[in-house]
């Protein structure tokens, strides 16, 4: 049997959101073990050319819930960059997981095919098969922000490993 275009995005999507969950929970443990607020996180950068903290959660969620509507063939929502803190940001990921899981499988399957034209600007596009959307632009755009969540927890020192980063099997 082959894999379908749901059961490589939609999953694929909600398990590593839920990882980012467990992301926060031990920062925010590591955080009241060590006398801090988890809230010095929020702004922190790898580069000062690069996103911060919040805003790389922000990107993910939004390429997770963008790609699953796109393989769809919906109009995806559209959800303010507001959160400041480990709380609203907390939420916007169980929002992402909650979203993409709604969709349903035959919904997405079958869009291999599909034409997905993507906005990249105000009067600019990219066209994409479906299939191609999913393996060239909307997974690695997706795991290089939760690269970057990662990445900034570990740089503050929060003890995350390999197998946190993946989710248990």
């Amino acid at each position: 049997m082959s894999l379908s275009m749901h059961s490589a995005s939609v999953p694929v999507f909600a398990r590593s959101l839920s990882n980012m969950l467990n992301w926060l929970d031990q920062a925010e443990k590591y955080a009241t073990e060590r006398g801090f607020d988890t809230e010095n996180f929020v702004g922190t950068r790898l580069a000062v050319d690069m996103l911060p903290f919040a805003r790389q959660i922000q990107i993910a969620t939004d390429a997770a819930k963008n790609g699953a509507a796109r393989l769809a063939g919906m109009e995806p929502p559209s959800w303010p960059d507001e959160e400041s803190n480990f709380k609203e940001l907390r939420e916007r990921i169980q929002k992402a997981i909650d979203f993409v899981e709604s969709i349903p499988a035959s919904e997405i399957d079958g869009s291999d095919a599909r034409e997905i034209v993507l906005p990249i600007g105000p009067d600019k596009t990219m066209t994409f098969t479906g299939e191609g959307f999913l393996t060239s632009f909307a997974l690695p755009n997706f795991f290089f922000h939760v690269v970057m969540v990662y990445t900034l927890l570990r740089q503050g020192g929060v003890p995350l490993g390999k197998m946190d980063y993946l989710g248990a099997p």
